[in-house]
Order: C-alpha cells, then sequence, then structure tokens
C-alpha cells in the first residue's frame, strides 16, 4: 500500500523544523480549545489532578473489577456456545455489582475542551432528509388505525401472534404509542433521547439494517401488492418500490455488521433509511421484521418454543444473543442470576428496570406486568382490535 501523501507531507514538515522549534510553537495558532486546555494546565494543576486521579482509580477499582468479570464470564459463555457445551450457573457472576460512592473522575486540565454532542435527528430531520436524498416523502397514514391495521396484516402474515405484537407494542410505547412516537419527544420544547421510533422503537441503526437484511423481502411484498393495483395507486407504489431499491442499494455499500450499520446509520442518507419507518406500507414490514428477526434467530438457534411477549422483548430491548441467553435459562437459574451479566456498566447504570429487577426473574416478572398494565390502554386495544 502507497504511503498517504498527507502523511508523507507531515513527516517531511516534522524533519524540516528545527529541534525544539515546535515548543516554541506560538498559543495563538492553536486551536482555542487547546490553547485553553495548555494555559490551564500549570505544574500545580497537573499535579492535583494526578493526585485526585489516583484517588479516583483506587475508590473505582472494586466497581472495575466486578465489571471485568461479567465480560469475562461473557466470552466465555459465548465460547462454550459455539462448542455446543452446555450453560450452568457457574458461567456467570451471581453477585449484585458494587454501588460506586466515591469521588468523580477529575477533568484532565491539559485536555482540550470536547466539541458538543451532535443533535439527535427528529421526525422532521429524517423526513426532509429522504427529500433531498431520495427524492422521496413517506407517505403517512390518514389516521393511527389504518397504520394500526397495516402493520397488524403484515405481522399476521408473518407470524407473529397478537398476543407478541400487542404486548410489546404496550411494553415500548406505554400502551398509547403512535406510529411517529420519538423516544423522549414530548411535544414542542422537548429533546428525544433517541433515534427510537414506532411500536417497536427502532433505532436508525435498526432501520439501515432492517433495509439491508430484509430489503429484498420488503420490495417482494410491495412489488405482489402493486400488481393488485392499478391507475394512480399502481403508479405511487411502483414509484415506492424503486426508491426503496435504491435505499436497498444503498445500505448494502458496507459490510454487514452492526458497526458498520451504525457509521452509515449516522449520516444523512442512513437518516431518509430510518424515515421509511413512517411509511404506510414500508414502515409495518420494519416493525415486523424487527421483531421476526429475533423469532428466526430462536429458532436458528435450536429454540423452538413459542416465545413469550415478555421473552420477545428481552431480545428486542438487549439484542438477539443477549436476550436469547436470558430466554433459555431455567426458571432456577432466573432467579439467581443478575441483570448485571446481560449489561455494560454504563447501559446498566442509566437502565433503572433492571438495576431495580435485578435478577433475570424479576426483570421478565416486572416486564410482564407492564404489559398487562399498558394492554389495557386504548392503543393497545386498539392494535389488538386491528388483528
Amino acid at each position: 500500500m502507497r504511503r498517504p501523501l498527507i502523511r508523507v507531507f507531515l513527516i517531511g514538515l516534522a524533519l524540516a523544523v528545527p529541534a525544539g522549534a515546535c515548543f516554541a510553537m506560538d498559543a495563538s495558532s492553536l486551536p482555542p480549545s487547546v490553547a485553553d486546555a495548555m494555559a490551564q494546565a500549570t505544574p500545580e494543576a497537573m499535579a492535583e489532578y494526578r493526585r485526585k486521579l489516583q484517588e479516583y482509580e483506587e475508590a473505582i477499582a472494586p466497581v472495575m473489577a466486578y465489571w471485568n468479570s461479567i465480560a469475562e464470564k461473557r466470552r466465555g459463555r459465548n465460547a462454550k456456545r459455539r462448542a455446543g457445551q452446555q450453560i450452568t450457573l457457574d458461567d456467570y457472576v451471581l453477585t449484585q455489582p458494587p454501588v460506586y460512592t466515591g469521588p468523580k473522575k477529575p477533568a484532565d486540565p491539559s485536555a482540550p475542551e470536547r466539541p458538543p454532542r451532535k443533535a439527535l435527528p427528529m421526525v422532521p430531520d429524517l423526513i426532509q432528509a429522504a427529500v433531498e436524498h431520495f427524492q422521496f416523502t413517506p407517505q403517512k397514514p390518514a389516521t393511527e388505525a389504518e397504520f394500526k391495521r397495516a402493520y397488524a396484516r403484515v405481522a399476521a402474515a408473518a407470524g407473529l401472534t397478537r398476543e407478541q405484537a400487542v404486548r410489546v407494542y404496550s411494553f415500548e410505547t406505554g400502551g398509547n404509542g403512535n406510529y411517529d412516537m420519538q423516544s423522549g419527544y414530548r411535544g414542542p420544547g422537548t429533546r428525544p433521547i433517541s433515534t427510537a421510533i414506532g411500536y417497536n422503537q427502532l433505532l436508525t441503526t435498526n432501520s439501515v439494517e432492517l433495509i439491508a437484511e430484509q430489503g429484498h423481502e420488503i420490495i417482494k411484498a410491495l412489488t405482489a401488492k402493486a400488481a393488485t393495483l392499478s391507475g394512480a395507486p399502481r403508479k405511487a407504489l411502483e414509484h415506492k418500490i424503486a426508491v426503496l431499491k435504491k435505499m436497498y442499494a444503498f445500505s448494502r455499500t458496507v459490510p454487514d455488521t452492526w458497526s458498520d450499520h451504525e457509521r452509515l446509520a449516522d449520516t444523512p442518507q442512513g437518516w431518509a433509511l430510518h424515515a421509511m419507518v413512517l411509511d404506510i406500507d414500508v414502515g409495518p414490514h420494519l416493525q415486523t421484521h424487527k421483531l421476526l428477526t429475533s423469532v428466526h434467530f430462536a429458532r436458528a438457534k435450536g429454540y423452538t418454543k413459542p416465545l413469550t411477549a415478555a421473552e420477545l422483548e428481552m431480545m428486542n430491548l438487549t439484542g438477539d444473543g443477549t436476550g436469547l441467553d436470558m430466554v433459555t435459562m431455567p426458571q432456577a437459574m432466573r432467579e439467581k442470576v443478575p441483570t448485571s451479566n446481560f449489561f455494560q456498566r454504563g447501559g446498566y447504570e442509566r437502565n433503572p428496570v433492571a438495576s431495580r429487577n435485578n435478577t433475570v426473574a424479576k426483570l421478565l416478572a416486572i416486564t410482564d406486568e407492564r404489559m398487562d398494565v399498558n394492554s389495557a390502554k386504548p392503543g393497545a386495544q386498539e392494535l389488538a382490535a386491528a388483528f
């Protein structure tokens, strides 16, 4: 491989600068954040920082040791599964995570200020991206009930049960969510907390991955539907299929991995793909495949029993591999294994449901309980009637 020209240029520049010249660099020539950090990083400030950092590292050590053991046990379980070996209680950490009460991690005064976080795209941003990059506006339903009926038709035809669809919807949306509901958004003046949208709360990356992996099936289903239409409706659907084919091709420009789809999803074109969750024809298929892929994953791994709605939700919530780990666990083990085994530290500490209901049995029980309550709400009842 040829060395990149920019790197050759930088190496040449470094060799051309007299030794020590870099230390005399004028701070005014540096980016403001770097210059400010250098100004604050006095010897006294750095000494105080190192002292506080040592205190923090000593205090956090037991917590980090716990979460390192969680990761080590997870790697061990994965290796045993690949080898076809049975998973036992010894393959899990059976103690609850320690609660950290020590000092906060100190800020490094020599580090430049972090740039502000990029704002999460909202529904209008997604639609605008679809218009700009694919010259397409997702077709909204005339009413919420229309979207529910479309979802119910697709879900039932794919083999999802009414109980699975309605109870997962009730858990994810609180029992009254709309097809365009975005996680955390509560109206003007509020901001979403994630890109999760719809009945099963698909993330931007979910939409990109589903179009990459299931796009051909969705295109096939829509093509069959178009054959039953005529006139303007048929022409409109055929145009939509053509757009979806372009999106499908775009989604497959990267390897079929979550990390690659995640990078693609964080682009305006990726936002455009996520906008298809809102479309009356495509959205129900994306919502259905989000759950259906979990059902197929479980079957492929040899779990042939029907998934309860709570078990399906665990796979929907934590990912198929992690969720199946819980689903295949005998009840006696579920009562002993802490939920921390299925999370990273940050995710666990931000998830009060998982940390309060701190065994697999308790987490499944509270999921069922919330599903029971929320399934009685009007939105869930309307979806149930659509089946």
